[in-house]
């Protein structure tokens, strides 16, 4: 008697914009969500027009079933307990899950994570790379527990830190190797083929959520760490710095820096958005600012 092999029951838990490339190769590897779960649409622009998550719109676009908790509550892990999920896959969704929904499907619950576990467990392991002036940072899968960033590794995949790069283009990088390492990664877990690893404790290190004060340097500090900086904080939350007009030196403003180089050594700034002002040349800010 031939038997025919069932479709997995898939839950996929996510919110911006890097999961659609993820989901887009989990359907094109017949691994489709029977379920995406979401944050709540959200207000946005001027206007603050209620607006769906990129993750919500892609449901829509491929039917399928979405749900948006406003909080995860045992109503809504009754709602998922009658779905007899195989496994649910977890990717920047922005709620806390509680280890009775983590433990609830027949494999559990994995993670992508952006850094080489156990290092950088935290928020911002792309940032914190290229922070510290790391060469190599990669990408890991995890089988997720309900202490962050701790559960036993399914695979992990190095990748070289280009040294230009900024925070967002790395981030797209080690997407691109995540969404070709989930597919793979699911079949053989789901099929018995990958033995979890245990994380080594001894070597675990945190990285702490950036807020915008961080985003403040000197810039006749330290050329490395400046640089680093910009880059690390080039989306956000920029970095920036003060100065005073010359012929009015009564009021401070902040001034973005939007394009820097590393050239002979030195941090190089080449463009700059005065507070209020348009973007302009460093060449022409330094004609009317101090600093």
């Amino acid at each position: 008697m031939n038997h025919v092999k069932r479709k997995s029951n898939i839950a996929f838990f996510g919110t911006p914009e890097l999961t659609i490339p993820l989901l887009n190769s989990l359907k094109e590897n017949n691994l489709l969500p029977t379920l995406l779960v979401t944050t709540k649409d959200m207000p946005k622009g001027r206007g603050l027009v209620l607006t769906p998550s990129p993750a919500k719109l892609w449901a829509i676009e491929n039917n399928i079933p979405y749900l948006q908790p406003e909080k995860i509550d045992s109503d809504f892990i009754k709602k998922l307990k009658e779905k007899q999920f195989d496994l649910f896959v977890v990717v920047a969704y922005g709620k806390i899950l509680p280890q009775e929904l983590i433990d609830l499907p027949t494999h559990g619950t994995i993670n992508i994570h952006y850094s080489l576990l156990p290092k950088y467990r935290g928020a911002t392991p792309v940032e914190s790379a290229i922070l510290n002036g790391d060469t190599e940072t990669g990408v890991c899968i995890q089988k997720m527990q309900f202490k962050l960033d701790t559960g036993p590794i399914l695979a992990l995949e190095n990748v070289v830190i280009p040294r230009e790069i900024t925070a967002s283009d790395l981030r797209t990088m080690l997407n691109e190797k995540a969404k070709d390492m989930l597919s793979r990664v699911i079949k053989e877990y789901i099929s018995g083929n990958i033995t979890p690893i245990a994380q080594d404790e001894h070597l675990a290190s945190y990285c702490k959520k950036i807020k915008k004060e961080d985003g403040l340097i000197d810039i006749h500090d330290n050329s490395i760490v400046n640089y680093r900086k910009f880059r690390a904080y080039f989306s956000w939350p920029r970095t920036y710095f003060f100065a005073l007009r010359k012929n009015d030196t009564s009021k401070k403003i902040r001034v973005i820096i939007s394009s820097a180089e590393f050239k002979e050594n030195q941090f190089a700034i080449t463009k700059v958005i005065p507070e209020g002002k348009k973007e302009m040349s460093f060449d022409q800010f330094v004609k009317i600012y101090t600093y």
